[in-house]
């Protein structure tokens, strides 16, 4: 018996779940991987797996390179992946997110008739599943969390105690991006230290007497420790109008969402 196998399908199948898996990943183990990097990884990935089934070669070979090296050329392409441990949860999870998407897949087929909008489904639920894993903090760990925090701005560097509050959700409504924010005795010390006091503008936000205005601005990068080190470059950081603490525990209330807006890294 013999198949008709169209390489260049089977290369564009593979790219997209491969690319979808890598992108799941990274979100999980929060390798802040660029999507260039992580589709370059899919590429790899497809183009090799499309070299293994079209050379003849003894299935026990074949079985080998697609679960050991095919997977492991992947993860290193796509998700630069630093540490043994980091490449052993890599891998785990890779297989993991493929078992979850193949039968999610599995499931919704009967009901598509199409291939494209099989794959469009695919790449839905990646989409929900981002979405839902954004939350999930949220709902299953503490809702608040006080960590160290070090905000680099005007060529100096200034540690505060952070407290990372799930109930911030201000953002700046011109770029979207989320906003968190400082004591004001803090950011007086900082405009201070920087001599840059004028690169400051205003946002409007609610808060409990009503609608006010913050005024905001953009620090080079900031890093936050909180179990591991998370480098989040060019923050908004916004002025509050009081203390936020009155034992004074904490000097900045952080935006959860600037973990998750893709402007993460060293």
């Amino acid at each position: 018996m013999y198949y008709e196998l169209y390489i260049d399908v089977l290369f564009l199948e593979n790219f997209m779940m491969d690319s979808l898996i890598l992108l799941a990943v990274n979100r999980i183990l929060r390798c802040s991987r660029t999507y260039g990097r992580i589709f370059a990884g899919g590429a790899v990935g497809s183009l090799l797996t499309c070299l293994v089934i079209a050379i003849p070669l003894p299935e026990a070979l074949k079985l080998f390179l697609f679960h050991a090296v095919v997977n492991t050329v992947m993860i290193m392409a796509g998700l630069r992946i630093s540490s043994a441990l980091q490449f052993v949860k890599a891998f785990l999870l890779l297989y993991l997110a493929a078992f979850a998407a193949g039968g999610l897949l599995q499931m919704i087929r009967p009901y598509m008739r199409s291939a494209a909008l099989l794959y469009s489904s695919a790449v839905a639920l990646y989409f929900l599943f981002s979405r839902l894993w954004r939350w999930l903090p949220v709902l299953f760990s503490r809702k608040d969390r006080v960590c160290r925090a070090v905000v680099y701005t005007g060529g100096i560097r200034y540690e505060v105690t952070a407290l990372c509050d799930t109930g911030n959700v201000l953002t700046d409504p011109i770029t979207g991006d989320p906003v968190s924010v400082l004591d004001p005795d803090v950011a007086e010390q900082i405009f201070e230290l920087s001599g840059s006091p004028e690169r400051f503008r205003y946002i409007p936000y609610r808060c409990v007497g009503g609608e006010s205005v913050m005024k905001i601005f953009r620090a080079e990068k900031m890093c936050v420790s909180a179990g591991e080190e998370m480098w989040i470059q060019s923050p908004l950081l916004g002025v509050g109008e009081t203390a936020l603490s009155e034992r004074g525990d904490y000097q900045i209330i952080l935006n959860p969402d600037i973990f998750y807006s893709g402007d993460t890294g060293k």
